[in-house]
């Protein structure tokens, strides 16, 4: 599998998942707060149960019951997991912010300090509290400011255990011990400083494609649910929150099998797609009619009611969404001539896009525009991209970043990303 990088609204990219098998014999270290024998004041896992609400987000009940999976890893002993209210000597209350019931009654009480947490974006903190409600005596409280921070807390706690966000990918080993003690006090972590973060997984029919289709889940014919399931809670576990999903030939398109989408909202995970893939379709495996056809200039209505599909399927969904056009498997676009003409073209569809964008989407859903390949020159001949889209710079497929941001565009409301190749195959090299 090739992974390529991509990483919005800051100037820094993700490590991707072709470096899962550099130390994927190496154990998994515990943190210095995470003790195996009993310090002052800590907090002993054994034997807590994970409590979260039932009326959270899905991703928050899905950490919780990862957490139980991940302590029995590292004990051997798996703790039980309940939506119901907390009693007894200790528990392990998990939840997010203005969501959960028991998260927010501890903040209400003084008990909790959530100042840092209202308002902000994918942070969360984990701290122990003594006689945190009437009938517990102790808690571990792992609050996020939103569904996904609360996860990346969970996922905090399991790494610091010893448990590898590789661990299921790479067989990553995990260090058995006969108790684990969380030191008492307050962790903060958060926001992160580049806003969105993820891969996108390309030229997989090299090794995923195969390996999905006839190994891990024959039945989807490709990459699937089952594979995708395992992708999401990786870049949960690596603090990551965004996926442009496999698009080559001979792989299942990602919204062929509407179950993909709901997984990933139900992971919390923001789907995409790549620069040549706008509004989220998979052209390769979406485009029907004759790919001459896939022409804004001579074909603009059909190409918009293409795009208006999968709004009306997924605007629902927290997306990012990919701004302007290129032909089909990254192909330079049809139809203009010069390179006046394609500017003045990718400005209509601009308009256009956004219009379905304001029609069908979630309130100030993100967008991107990518200047790769034969796009940054039209960016340089006055392409004018709106402000509150994040522009995002390609490398070479080389490794070095075609441009850099000056004074004048930092001050952009949509900022600046990274779309970098780990690897990259394809003419002259591989």
């Amino acid at each position: 599998m090739t992974a390529r990088c991509s990483s919005l609204r800051a100037n820094k990219g993700w490590l991707a998942a072709a470096l899962l098998w550099v130390a994927c014999a190496i154990p998994a270290r515990a943190a210095d707060w995470i003790h195996t024998t009993a310090q002052a004041h800590d907090f002993a896992l054994d034997g807590a149960p994970v409590v979260y609400s039932p009326a959270d987000a899905p991703v928050v009940g899905i950490a919780a019951r990862d957490l139980t999976a991940d302590v029995e890893r590292v004990t051997g002993r798996k703790p039980a997991w309940s939506t119901s209210a907390p009693r007894g000597a200790t528990a392990i209350l998990v939840g997010t912010l203005g969501k959960s019931a028991l998260i927010d009654k501890l903040a209400a009480s003084g008990k909790l300090d959530a100042s840092r947490l209202r308002g902000a974006w994918e942070s969360f903190v984990i701290t122990t509290v003594d006689a945190p409600m009437p009938g517990l005596r102790r808690a571990l409280v792992i609050a996020g400011s939103d569904p996904r921070g609360t996860a990346y807390g969970v996922y905090e706690l399991s790494e610091a255990m010893g448990v590898s966000p590789w661990h299921w990918w790479a067989d990553v080993p995990v260090t058995r011990q006969r108790q684990l003690y969380v030191a008492a006090g307050t962790r903060r972590f958060g926001p992160p400083s580049v806003k969105y973060r993820g891969i996108f997984i390309n030229d997989e029919d090299w090794g995923m494609q195969p390996w999905a289709a006839h190994a891990f889940e024959p039945g989807s014919g490709g990459i699937g649910p089952r594979t995708y399931g395992r992708i999401f809670e990786l870049l949960l576990r690596l603090n990551a929150n965004m996926l442009w999903p496999a698009m080559h030939p001979g792989t299942p398109p990602f919204n062929a099998d509407p179950r993909n989408a709901a997984l990933a909202d139900r992971y919390s995970i923001v789907m995409g797609s790549s620069h040549a893939e706008p509004m989220l379709r998979n052209n390769v495996g979406e485009w029907k009619a004759p790919a001459a056809d896939y022409n804004y200039l001579s074909n603009g209505p059909g190409v918009l009611r293409y795009w208006e599909e999968r709004m009306v399927s997924n605007g629902r969904y927290e997306n990012i969404y990919t701004l302007g056009m290129r032909g089909i498997h990254d192909s330079s676009v049809q139809g203009a001539k010069t390179d006046a003409e394609r500017v003045a073209l990718l400005q209509k569809i601009f308009t256009d896009q956004r219009g379905l964008l304001k029609r069908y989407a979630l309130p100030d859903a993100p967008q991107m525009f990518c200047a790769y390949k034969e796009v940054l020159p039209l960016y340089r001949q006055g392409l004018q991209v709106p402000d509150d889209v994040t522009i995002v710079w390609p490398d070479d497929n080389f490794g070095y970043i075609r441009n850099f941001t000056d004074a004048q565009e930092r001050a952009r409301g949509g900022g600046f990303g990274i779309y970098y190749h780990l690897s990259y195959l394809g003419a002259p090299l591989s």
